[in-house]
Formats: structure tokens, C-alpha cells, sequence
């Protein structure tokens, strides 16, 4: 049972505005957390069939802003990679403990950002790495993999495509679209898990006007942040996002 009282809504309305936001203007990498907060007031199984209906309605709201404007060689690989992980996902979500793939996430955000920092301060003089098809589609499963499990997709995703140098503006609207195509690939499994109740879903329609809000707020923030600051910003969330994953996985 779904308890509707204010201590819900205390955190379910902030998590779901910063899962806006996240995804609707800074690469989504620090989205998931909106399903962790959640999962302080509900079973992680409820948390995670609340959060996919308004995650794919973030990424409905937010696709005009940036159509057209993504890398197509990306989106084609890390979407086609996407499709086993998912499969992977559902057929053994049930006897592997999701535990490893978030500290094995949590090292590779935590390890990235070590990188990025050593180059930026002249420690380390390494030009961004050549696209590898091979290595988008690697990412694309291990993004549909980890975000079948905890919506924590984002991070490996965004390894790959700062690692490819590519423009702020291009760099939102890969993850955009690509996370859209995850999110609907996870809704059939979900269903038919049956992690979709009529409770969930009448929580994720009552939290969906702030699921909104927070896209509107993330699109705006993007064009407000120059590049420079949204990468920084981007590495602290990334930051974030290895901390909290291997905080949850091994405690």
C-alpha cells in the first residue's frame, strides 16, 4: 500500500521536480535520484514503477526543444545497444543483486570525473577519444541494463558522449532522445512484472504536473548555463551520481 500522506509528498515532489530538471536540461545523469529519494518512503519496486510513467513524460516534454539537433550515429548505437541490456535486465532483475551494477557504475562515474579533472589541469595531455561503434553499442546496453534496474542510465551515458567532445547543445539532446527510446523499451517488462498498480499510477499522475515544471525549469537552465558551466555542473552531478550509487550499493 502507497501511504498518501504529506510525508510523501514532502519528498515525492521535490524528486520528481529534480528528475525534471536533470533530464530536461542537464543530460539526466543525476535523474535517478529522483527514484532513490522515493524509495525512502516506498518499496524500491514501487519507487522505480512510479518514476518510469513520469520519466517518459519528461522525455515527451522536453524532445521539441531539442529535436533534430542530437548526434544520429549516437542515438543509433547507444539505442540499439539499449535493447539487450533491457532484455538482460528483465530476465534476470529477479537473481542478480542490483547492488554490483550500482558500485560498478558509481567507480566508472567516480574514475571519469578523476580523468576529466587530471586533463583539465594539465596533468594529463589526452585528446578526447576517436568514436568507437563498438563502444556506443557496449554503453547503450550497459545504459539499458542500469536503468532497467534503478533509472540510473544516465551516468554511462554520459562517460561516453563527454568523452567524444561534442557540444552542449548536441550532448542534451543524444541523451534526451536516447533516454526516450530506453524508457519506452522498460514499460512492457515493467507491466508485465507487474510493478504497475492502480496506486502507482494514480501517484505518478497526481506528481506529473511537477514532472513538468522541472522539464520547463531544465530546458530554461540550459540555454541560461554557458557551456563551460554546464560541463562543470555536469561532473559534480556525475560526482554525485557515483557517490550515491556506491553508497546504496554497498550498504
Amino acid at each position: 500500500m502507497i501511504p498518501f500522506d504529506l510525508n510523501l509528498f514532502a519528498l515525492a515532489i521535490p524528486a520528481v521536480l529534480f528528475a525534471g530538471i536533470s533530464k530536461g536540461g542537464f543530460g539526466s545523469g543525476a535523474a535517478f535520484a529522483g527514484s532513490a529519494i522515493l524509495a525512502l518512503v516506498l518499496p524500491p519496486g514501487i519507487a522505480l514503477a512510479v518514476m518510469l510513467p513520469l520519466l517518459m513524460l519528461v522525455d515527451v516534454a522536453a524532445l521539441p526543444a531539442y529535436w533534430g539537433k542530437w548526434d544520429a550515429r549516437a542515438v543509433r548505437d547507444l539505442s540499439l545497444g539499449a535493447v539487450p541490456g533491457v532484455v538482460i535486465a528483465a530476465l534476470i532483475i529477479s537473481f542478480v543483486p542490483a547492488d554490483v551494477f550500482r558500485i560498478l557504475i558509481g567507480l566508472i562515474c567516480l574514475a571519469f570525473v578523476a580523468y576529466q579533472f587530471s586533463k583539465g589541469r594539465g596533468w594529463l595531455n589526452v585528446a578526447n577519444w576517436a568514436y568507437s561503434t563498438p563502444a556506443a553499442l557496449g554503453t547503450g546496453a550497459t545504459a539499458g541494463f542500469t536503468s532497467f534496474i534503478s533509472h540510473a542510465g544516465g551516468p554511462p551515458v554520459a562517460v561516453f558522449l563527454l568523452g567524444q567532445g561534442i557540444s552542449k547543445l548536441q550532448y542534451q539532446a543524444t541523451t534526451v532522445f536516447v533516454f526516450w527510446v530506453i524508457n519506452l523499451l522498460k514499460f512492457p517488462p515493467y507491466a508485465a512484472l507487474g510493478l504497475f498498480t492502480k496506486e502507482t499510477l494514480l501517484l505518478a499522475l497526481m506528481l506529473s504536473p511537477f514532472a513538468l515544471i522541472g522539464t520547463w525549469l531544465g530546458v530554461r537552465a540550459h540555454r541560461w548555463v554557458s557551456e563551460r558551466q554546464f560541463f562543470a555542473i555536469t561532473y559534480v552531478l556525475l560526482t554525485l551520481t557515483g557517490l550515491r550509487l556506491m553508497w546504496v550499493g554497498l550498504n
